[in-house]
């Protein structure tokens, strides 16, 4: 799991600054994930296939030694019957001996295959904890995962701001607006300027008539009526 916290450590410190630019932690995390997962696919695999050779061998042992136990119980029956006189007693303890080696032979096969059958279980259980395991890595790989991806679009998104924002001068945006007003002043003086220039052309005469316009007009009207009134 050592590559995994390597990865997950990358940008933490200033020794992981050259690793950050030859490796893409999002992709190594995605490859490893799979690996993972492909590790877990085999471990099942091999763990069904332990458990299935314990299981075969358990039920063999019980059968050995149900096998065992009905040799005995013929052994102890053949004796009954030679006690009863059904059957000569040479005869009896002969198949009785035979019967009880035949017991013996299977409950030593079921101790062997007993023996074998805990050995596959106690396998079994080490596989399965390996796989609970695996398991668990991935779950918490897929998480982390999921915040570095959340992480590197928030870095990402903030890079291109700032970016953005690093290429803003302000002193130049500062510097410009600036001129622009002193522009303003400028043509707003010079214009008022022209206006005070324009009215010093006018000439003593020129301001009389202006003043007296709308009085010479007024009487002009009045005449008019009168000369109307009288028929002239």
């Amino acid at each position: 799991m050592s590559f995994f916290k390597r990865v997950f450590k990358i940008g933490e410190a200033s020794a992981h600054s050259a690793l950050d630019k030859l490796e893409d932690p999002i992709k190594l995390t995605e490859q490893g994930i799979r690996d993972l997962k492909k590790d877990l696919q085999e471990s099942m695999t091999s763990l069904a296939e332990v458990k299935a050779i314990g299981i075969r061998t358990r039920k063999d042992a019980d059968g050995k030694k149900k096998l065992a136990s009905d040799y005995e119980r013929k052994a102890m029956l053949l004796l009954q019957k030679a006690q009863s006189g059904n059957l000569d007693i040479a005869e009896a303890e002969k198949l009785a001996t035979q019967a009880l080696s035949k017991k013996e032979e299977f409950s030593q096969d079921a101790v062997r295959l007993a023996t074998e059958a805990d050995k596959h279980e106690k396998m079994s259980n080490t596989l399965q904890a390996s796989v609970n395991k695996i398991k668990s890595s991935i779950s918490t790989y897929e998480n982390d995962l999921s915040t570095l991806k959340a992480r590197a679009k928030t870095a990402a998104s903030t890079k291109k701001i700032n970016a953005q924002l690093s290429k803003i001068d302000s002193s130049g945006t500062i510097a410009m607006l600036e001129k622009m007003k002193a522009k303003v002043d400028e043509d707003e003086s010079l214009a008022e300027a022209y206006g005070e220039m324009a009215n010093a052309d006018k000439s003593v005469d020129d301001e009389i008539e202006a003043a007296l316009g709308g009085s010479s007009l007024e009487a002009s009207d009045s005449l008019m009526e009168l000369k109307k009134k009288m028929g002239m």
